[in-house]
C-alpha cells in the first residue's frame, strides 16, 4: 500500500485552552479521489481531522508532533 494514499482520522477537542488529538481510524484515497473512511471509534464531540501518514522517522525534530501534523 502506498504510504501517500493511507491518512490517519484524528478527532480534536479541547480543554482547559488546549487541543487534544486522538487517531480514531484510518482514511484511504480512492482512484476517484474519494475517500473510504475506517474509523475504530466514534467521537462523540469535537472536530474530525483527516491528515497525511506520516512515518514517525520522517518528523523533524524542530517542532513539536501536534505542529507538525497540523501542518
Amino acid at each position: 500500500m502506498e504510504s501517500k494514499k493511507m491518512k490517519i482520522v484524528y478527532v480534536v477537542t479541547e480543554r482547559n485552552n488546549k487541543n487534544y488529538w486522538n487517531r480514531v481510524g484510518v482514511a484511504f484515497t480512492n482512484k476517484d479521489g474519494s475517500l473510504s473512511v475506517r474509523l475504530e471509534a466514534i467521537p462523540v464531540s469535537g472536530e474530525m481531522q483527516i491528515r497525511d501518514y506520516v512515518v514517525r522517522g520522517e518528523l523533524t525534530d524542530t517542532a513539536p508532533v501536534s505542529q507538525q501534523l497540523a501542518a
